[in-house]
């Protein structure tokens, strides 16, 4: 006759402490990876627009501050014909406020520029853009928007926020809540076009 074998009720308590141990030690590294991968996502999209908003500054700096047909500055930068901040008090000359193509210019900062304007830099200064709206209802709606933009502040104090969708809050109904333009709820950036100054903000 064989003689059963298996595992004692003892044995098994203990492979089920194991696994509570390591299930205990385990997660919390896996859910710090994920903010941590959240927050290199903001820092490398914020450092790779600083970077681009510089270039196209430097190339119009080096072929003389040309102008287009409407007297605006303006740079063909990588095949997109960019329009660029009008000196004025306050505001440095040079820096993107939109494509040619571009819904509105604002090259002066005034009412024309809008949050249409921060997608439309968004998507003229990157080779290959993640995808960026400036409607929460886009954002909702189309899985494969991974960006919010957003616009406050006139003139000088004009901003572009660009914000994470992964990191934002979300609703009753699972969606995600427009969080206006502010910089304390969900991991983002800023762009100042008057003085180039790109911030990172980290929230999540």
């Amino acid at each position: 006759m064989k003689k059963q074998s298996g595992f004692t009720l003892i044995e098994l308590v203990i492979v089920v402490v194991i696994l509570g141990f390591l299930a205990v030690t385990a997660i919390p590294k896996f859910l710090d990876l994920t903010d941590q991968a959240k927050q290199a996502n903001m820092e490398g999209m914020a450092g790779g627009f600083a970077t681009a908003i510089s270039l196209a500054r430097a190339q119009w700096e080096a072929e003389g501050r040309p102008k287009d047909a409407n007297n605006r500055n303006s740079v063909n930068y990588d095949g997109s014909i960019l329009i660029l901040t009008t000196e004025a008090p306050g505001i440095r000359p040079g820096y993107v406020v939109a494509s040619v193509d571009g819904e509105n210019t604002g090259a002066a900062l005034d009412a024309d520029f809008t949050s249409a304007n921060c997608v439309d830099i968004w998507q003229n200064i990157f080779q290959q853009p993640p995808r960026v709206t400036n409607a929460i209802a886009t954002l909702n709606n189309d899985k494969s928007m991974d960006y919010l933009a957003a616009k406050s502040g006139a003139g000088v104090t004009t901003q572009c926020h660009y914000y994470l969708k992964e990191t934002l809050v979300k609703d009753n109904n699972n969606d995600y809540i427009d969080p206006g333009v502010v910089t304390t709820t969900g991991n983002s950036f800023t762009y100042q076009p008057a003085n180039s100054s790109v911030i990172v903000y980290i929230n999540n």
